[in-house]
This record gives C-alpha cells, structure tokens and sequence, in this order.
C-alpha cells in the first residue's frame, strides 16, 4: 500500500512537473514574440541608448518588460480556445497514444486558470505601475532616482486601489443590499478580484460588440490594400508611371532650391519637407514596383480567393450567431455558463468533427483579427493606432491594457455566440451575466443585426454614393431650370410692361 502511495506521489509530482515545463516554454514563445512586436512599434527615441541619464533608461526598460509580459498573456488569452479545441479533437481520435498522454486535461485546466491569474495580475497591477511608473519623478524633497519613483508608483497605486475597492462595496452594497455581499467583498483574491475581472470582461464583450461587426467590413478594405489587385481592379502601370513623375518633380523643385534659395518666396515648401515627400514618393516607387512584378496568375486568383475566403467566414459566423439565437430563444441551447473544471477527449465538440474543429478555430482567429481591425477603425480609438518606430511608451501601455481586454473577453464572445462548444474552464465562465438569459439573447441578436448591417453598407457603398450623385445631380439641374424659367417669365413681364 505505501509503495502504491509512492507510486501515485511520484506520478502527480511528474505531471506538475512537465505542466509547469509546458507552460513556461509557451510563455517564453510568447514572450518573445511580444517583444519583437513592440520593439517595432516603439518609438526610437524612447530607446536606452538615447537617454541623458541611466535613470530614465531603467525606468523605460522595466515598463517595456511589463508591457511585454501584459501582451505575452493577451496572446495566451487568445491562444486557449485554439489549443483546448486542438487538444479535445487529439485525444479524441488517438485516447491511448503514448505520444499524447501529456496533452490532458489537467494541463488545460491548469493554462486556464494561470492565464487568468496573469490576466488579473497585468490588468490591475502591472500596467497601472508602468504608467504611473514612467510619469512619476519623485515626491517633492525627496532624492531622486529610481526608488524615489518606485516609492511614488506605490502609493499611488494603493491609493488607487482603496479607491476603487470603496466604488466597487459601494456599488456590491446598492445592488445587492444583504450583509453576505458585503463580507465576501473584503476577500481580496477569491471574490474581489473576480467581482472587478467580471465587469471588466462584460465592458470587453460590450467592446467587442461595436468593433467586432465594424471590423468585419473593415477588413475588405485592408486586405484589398495588402494583397495585389487584377488590372480590372488597379492599375499598377499607370501608378507607377505618375509616381515617378511625382517623385521627379520633388526632386527639381529641390535642385531649384539649393541653386536659388533667395529667390524663393515666402510660403512655398522647405527643403526638410520637400525631402520627406521625396522619401515617401521613393518608398511609393518601390512598393509599386515590387507590385508589378508580382506574376499575373498570382495577381488575378489570390485577390478573388482572399476576398471571398473573407466573404465565407464573415457569413458562416453570422449564420451561426442567427442560429444560436434561434436555439437560444427555442430553449434548446444553454446558457453559457462555464465549468470549473473540463474534462477533454470524450467527444468532438463537432458533429463535422476535425474538420469542424478547424472552421472554429478559423473563426475564432478570424474574430479576433477583425476586432482589433474593426477597435482602430473607431473614431475614439484611431488616435491610439501603433506606429512603426514612432510610437510613445504610454500609447504602448495603453494599447496593451486595450488588447488584454479584448482578448480576456474573446472566449466569452465565442461561447456566448455560438461559434464553439467548448465550456469555458475556471472563473472565464462564472461571470453572473452568462447565466441570464435576456442579456445573451439580447447580444446575440443585436450582434447579428450590426454584422448584417454594417456589411449591407460596405457592399451597397458604392451604389449608394452613385445614386446620391445623380440625385443631386438631377436636382440641381432641375432647379436651374425652374430658376431660369422663372427669369425668363419675369424679363417677358417687364418688355410687356
């Protein structure tokens, strides 16, 4: 009996152990990934090398790190549902491989519940210290340096934190009026945290509402951008042509500059800025070029194939959130309330199988793709858009705590549409919202609704556009010839006359 006793210790401290191996060589992908990403927004100036003083330099580093930490957890945050659903559709085809025994559902559990954690830690810890953190300077008498501004970062964080757990009793306290509610508030980890994570996440799926829809017709535009249009469509040729003239005549209007810099009147363009148009027609020239030697095969399929590839997803989505609605009014779909704990590998959470597993996983990518597509095409966030090299610290921050909301939301938004079957594991599915049914419904519907009806608009745009012109066309012209009817019938009465 205590050799089994040793056998089972020995096999749990094993699974612990390749779990927690696992996990840190997927965070340390991630990590790294994140890093390359802000490293290529970030702007240059704010690089170390380009500080006066050691001071600033450390300071903008550890903000840089915990940014990278934040958008490492926002990519896990995305990556769950893909990796649950892989890992379901694995061990239900092959349930006695060797090879996968150490796909299972602890380890799932486990990611879930650390990316939670994180997710807690950067949204209500970290970021607000790297923002406080590379505003603070010291408090007033006091020696500067890096503890200085540490010393500030933390009470003013303290102070933030007391004022925010007051608004969240307060608010416990209005809406649920019982001396229970009010005791569970001073539990810091098990309930107060997830009280905040739960209206954190609902504001993220109210955000994904919005932009998600707008994202979906947003995305043509883009990918009509990046990939090569057929001549029917764009002519390169003729592009490329009046860049060159363009470029041409910046670089004469430069050479008449420097030869003549006293003839030149007020008003007209600087050399710095004729320069700088220079550079962009050059940039211009190349990337058309670059166009134009793309094959004409690969110029007349790829452009169709993509936009109806997009035209594909964006449909299938709505017709599942319509058929999601349908069955949650029926009654015959739950509400998406999650599990504490999954069990992975039974069945396939489709009745298509793999297959269908990788249209999910398609979609929830698809999802998250044009949300964030659609989050900068809206006017209070166009401001915050990244930029290659030429982005502050603070926007970074900022855009980071907007992508770690979003993608924290993201598996509630495909659970609560429909797009998957698969439960959502640990405090992801014990917001009290998800058990209510007129608020699920209610976003389903009106979720469908906008995705319908921002596509009708992106699709009819142009007929629109046409059909107002030609109104107003035929409305001017109307109305001249009223008006000149009428002069005509006034100069007669006044020769009569």
């Amino acid at each position: 009996m205590d050799d089994y006793d040793v056998s089972i210790q020995e096999q749990v401290f094993h699974n612990a152990v390749r779990e927690y191996i696992i996990s840190l060589l997927l965070f340390i992908l991630l990590y790294v990934s994140s890093y390359v990403i802000i490293c290529q927004f970030k702007r240059k100036v704010d690089s170390e090398d380009m500080y006066a003083g050691q001071e600033d330099a450390i300071v903008y580093r550890i903000s840089l790190w915990l940014c990278t930490f934040t958008l490492a957890v926002s990519a896990a945050a995305v990556m769950l549902l893909p990796i649950s659903i892989v890992s379901n559709e694995v061990l239900h085809l092959y349930p006695k491989s060797y090879y996968v025994k150490w796909l299972n559902s602890s380890l799932i559990n486990g990611l879930w519940n650390q990316v939670f954690l994180f997710s807690n830690s950067a949204l209500f810890i970290l970021m607000p210290f790297a923002y406080f953190f590379t505003e603070a300077e010291g408090f007033s008498g006091s020696k500067k340096g890096v503890m200085a501004r540490v010393k500030e970062t933390t009470i003013v964080l303290i102070l933030l934190a007391i004022l925010v757990l007051g608004l969240a009793f307060v608010a416990s306290a209005l809406i649920n009026d019982d001396q229970n509610s009010k005791k569970t508030l001073f539990d810091m980890w098990n309930i107060y945290l997830p009280y905040l994570y739960s209206c954190i996440s609902f504001l993220g799926v109210l955000v994904l509402l919005l932009c998600t829809p707008v994202g979906f017709a947003r995305l043509f535009t883009v990918m009509a951008q990046l990939v090569v249009k057929p001549k029917l469509f764009r002519d390169i040729d003729e592009e490329l042509c009046t860049a060159r003239l363009e470029g041409e005549n910046i670089v004469r209007k430069i050479q008449y500059r420097n030869t003549a810099p006293c003839q030149i009147a007020n008003g007209h363009p600087n050399l710095e800025l004729l320069q700088d148009q220079l550079k962009e027609a050059k940039s211009e020239i190349q990337e058309l070029e670059k166009r134009q030697q793309v094959s004409s095969l690969r110029r007349n399929l790829v452009f169709p194939i993509v936009m109806l590839l997009l035209l594909a997803l964006t449909v299938f989505s709505v017709l599942l959130v319509a058929h999601n609605t349908l069955l949650l009014l029926v009654g015959i779909k739950a509400l998406p309330r999650g599990a504490k704990d999954a069990v992975i590998g039974i069945s396939s959470l489709s009745a298509f199988g793999p297959v269908g597993a990788v249209v999910e996983i398609l979609l929830i990518f698809y999802i998250m793709s044009a949300s964030v597509v659609g989050l900068y095409s809206l006017p209070g966030f166009r401001h915050l858009q990244p930029k290659d090299h030429d982005t502050a610290m603070v926007k970074i921050i900022a855009n980071c705590v907007i992508i770690l909301i979003l993608s924290s939301a993201l598996p509630i938004l495909t659970k609560t549409l429909g797009i998957t079957n698969f439960d959502l594991i640990g405090n992801f599915g014990s917001m009290d919202w998800l058990g209510n049914f007129y608020i699920i419904f209610t976003y389903n519907l009106i979720f469908a609704v906008c995705t319908a009806l921002c596509l009708v608009t992106k699709f009819t745009h142009t007929v629109r556009s046409e059909i107002y012109d030609r109104l107003i066309t035929a409305f001017r012209r109307e109305k001249r010839t009223v008006s000149f009817s009428v002069s005509s019938t006034m100069n007669g009465g006044l020769k009569e006359e």
